[in-house]
């Protein structure tokens, strides 16, 4: 895509390439999102940009009417198995914030300098600016939706100095943290997120907003580009949900996803709601997160989080995205399987068909070798997993990290798997090499080839698992035609049942992807038959 086609896309105030790139006008100082409802500028006074950390770091600060720093992440990141896509799965996840550009490049196993050199070749920022640019975010969604003192919010969003955090949000948004903070709450609407997300909502709403303790959490806005099947997704979501670690509350149509999350500095509970009406319908009043919903464009989810230590905050956000697949670019599935004469009218009867990843890529893999519907690793959650200190609804634990599930009671394959995630045998960390970790994973006990490539497409992300698989069932012309977006065709096949739901095409299932699989058969130590028969 050229300059000349970037700049048509901003003219039509093209919503799909939100993400993709932004625009930065010469004259104003400020960049933009293709589609920002401004008055398009003149072509010469307009700049390009692969990335928001770019912009800013050549002196533009943040459109305040079209936020440009919400947009949904380029759909690039999840196809690309290089350096750089790896690289940016990482810093989403944080790893610059907690262990620097160091620890970043040997995750990557490249030098500090070739990291720094790609990224900017590819991106026009290096880790350090793409890390600033995250954490000015995450201290403008603090800002506007706590009250915490901005002392305490500057190192909660990952600042290392009061100096800096002011100095960075000057630049970026042209206005001191009070200013910002100030702001909010005008004209700004609520969902379903009930009293206790309006308060957070904004200073001014005359309720206390007070901490992420506070009722209803945090309250934001997870923008998604193009047409969302967010009735497809829930459904997947709530035959999968454990037990004690997830509930789906509310009917059909109007439901609110839950979840315990354990993360790096501390716990979660996160909640999402189902979007009602039409999808595409609604227009995002001014405020937060403030994703391009003109038409068909896009949209967002309502999403709320509290969380026991708030510099948890981006990478709980960032691993929501993963789990409902928000980064997805469902106009170049379309485009591919849309011209399959076998997926073309199953793509027409459910735009925006995601794939949904995983909300932690270790718990996922337990799930999936421990096999049996969801109330076998309810048992296993109750036996072993961290209970919160009040339970909330159905909310009751902490799923069990791998290195407590390597003990002689735990039930094997489950053992052995959790043994190598915890010495680093495999990997399925966000920007974990794809490759490896599936071989690393088809090689253990008892978990076997196809478990391996799903819990790649789910727990990593890979959009194009699918394609290998589909060739016994389709032959290797029609699955080869797919690529890049393989994982979207067996959704499309599983939803329309043409294939059991978890089975991967050739034969055979994901080992425990489906809510009805057969558990494995396995001797279950006293502890946990215990836990099975307490539930």
């Amino acid at each position: 895509m050229d300059d000349e086609a970037r700049y048509e896309a901003v003219s039509s105030r093209d919503g799909r390439f939100d993400g993709e790139f932004f625009f930065a006008v010469v004259t104003t100082g400020i960049y933009c999102r293709p589609s920002c409802p401004a008055v398009t500028p003149k072509r010469v006074n307009v700049r390009f940009f692969p990335s928001a950390a770019a912009a800013q770091s050549a002196g533009f600060r943040a459109c305040r009417r079209c936020r440009p720093d919400a947009v949904p992440g380029s759909a690039e990141w999840n196809v690309r198995a290089d350096l750089v896509g790896r690289a940016m799965r990482f810093i989403g996840d944080g790893v610059v914030d907690r262990e620097g550009v160091g620890g970043l490049a040997r995750r990557l196993g490249y030098s500090p300098r070739q990291v720094q050199r790609q990224l900017t070749a590819e991106l026009g920022a290096g880790p350090v600016a793409l890390a600033r640019a995250r954490r000015a975010y995450t201290a403008r969604v603090l800002l506007q939706t706590t009250k915490l003192p901005v002392t305490e919010l500057a190192f909660a969003a990952g600042f290392a100095s009061i100096r800096q955090f002011n100095d960075t949000m000057r630049e970026i948004y042209a206005g001191t943290p009070s200013e910002l903070r100030a702001a909010v709450g005008r004209g700004r609407g609520g969902g379903r997120a009930g009293a206790g997300a309006r308060a957070g909502a904004g200073a001014g709403a005359g309720e206390e907003a007070g901490s992420s303790a506070a009722l209803g959490g945090i309250p934001l806005r997870l923008a998604h580009r193009g047409p969302y099947a967010a009735t497809e997704v829930f459904d997947f979501l709530q035959l999968r949900a454990v037990p004690g670690v997830e509930e789906v509350r509310g009917e059909r149509g109007a439901r609110t996803y839950r979840r315990t999350l354990r993360l790096d500095h501390g716990s979660g509970i996160a909640e999402v709601d189902e979007p009602a009406g039409p999808p595409g319908r609604r227009r995002p009043p001014a405020g937060l997160v403030c994703p391009a919903a003109r038409g068909t464009d896009g949209g967002w989810l309502e999403c709320r989080l509290r969380l026991t230590d708030l510099r948890d905050l981006p990478t709980a956000v960032q691993r929501l995205r993963r789990l409902f697949d928000l980064d997805a670019d469902p106009y170049a599935v379309a485009e591919r399987l849309g011209t399959d004469p076998l997926l073309g009218p199953l793509v027409t009867a459910r735009p925006g068909l995601r794939a949904p990843g995983a909300a932690n890529p270790e718990e996922l893999a337990v799930r999936i070798v421990l096999g049996g519907p969801p109330a076998r690793a309810a048992a296993l959650v109750r036996a072993y997993g961290k209970p919160l200190d009040a339970a909330d609804g159905g909310l009751t634990h902490l799923f069990p990290a791998p290195a407590e599930l390597t003990g002689g009671e735990v039930v094997e394959p489950v053992r052995t798997l959790c043994a190598a995630l915890a010495d680093g045998v495999v990997v399925l960390d966000a920007g974990a090499d794809r490759e490896a970790a599936e071989r690393a994973l088809a090689a253990l006990p008892g978990v076997g080839e196809r478990a391996a490539a799903y819990i790649r497409m789910r727990a990593l992300g890979d959009p194009d698992v699918g394609t290998g698989a589909a060739r016994d069932r389709v032959g290797a012309g029609a699955a080869a035609a797919w690529r890049p977006w393989g994982a979207y065709a067996l959704h499309h096949l599983w939803s329309a049942g043409l294939l059991p739901v978890g089975e991967l095409p050739g034969g055979g299932t994901s080992g425990g992807a489906g809510p009805d699989a057969v558990p494995v058969a396995v001797p279950e130590p006293a502890r946990y038959a215990a836990a099975v028969r307490a539930g």
